[in-house]
């Protein structure tokens, strides 16, 4: 069972990953896999450099997540390049996963992709189920650091996600109420 977990910014799509491994579920993070190219895929290197400029590289030399963030936030035509020049990578790095995961001797009953522009894509037809987690404005701001105005446009409505998923969880409380959520979504996907 191929699961996404999205939600706007803020609304603890990672935690709820953290929670699926917690009840045996296998995940994967697409935040995760730009991160990875962004560090490790040198034709995104040399791209994003092109595109963007030496500036974007840390002192380091590697590309600044930062730097390329508050570069690309602000001009939505360097915004849409750059998801141009990641989004097929990252969905090509979460099937070739799920496949890897298929053809386990032991495969686990449920798999879990963070996807957080996920119906912004029209990537929730790759999956079975859709977990949308949201949370209350204020919780977000306070659990995100910096400005989120210039993220958050691109993102889809809470109202609209909900509609459209399968599973919806307000992640306004404890950890524990999270977790008790996982739980009851696992066990509705095993039966």
């Amino acid at each position: 069972m191929a699961v996404a977990v999205t939600g706007g910014i803020g609304a603890g799509k990672s935690e709820t990953l953290r929670a699926f491994a917690r009840h045996g579920a296998a995940v994967i993070s697409s935040d995760e896999i730009v991160h990875e190219l962004l560090r490790e895929d040198p034709e995104v290197r040399e791209a994003v450099v092109g595109r963007l400029g030496e500036g974007v590289l840390g002192a380091d030399g590697h590309i600044d997540r930062g730097k390329v963030g508050r570069r690309v936030f602000s001009d939505p035509e360097a915004l849409r390049w750059l998801e141009g020049l990641l989004h097929p990578r990252v969905v090509a790095r979460y099937l070739r996963w799920r496949d890897e995961l298929a053809e386990l001797p032991d495969p686990p009953a449920v798999c879990v992709t963070e996807v957080p522009l996920l119906y912004e894509v029209g990537g929730e037809t790759r999956f079975d189920k859709v977990v949308v987690v949201t949370a209350s404005p204020e919780v977000r701001v306070a659990r995100r650091l910096g400005p989120m105005r210039d993220r958050e446009r691109r993102f889809l409505s809470d109202e609209e996600k909900a509609r459209r998923a399968d599973f919806v969880y307000v992640n306004d409380g404890t950890r524990a109420e999270l977790d008790e959520f996982v739980a009851g979504v696992v066990a509705a996907l095993a039966s």
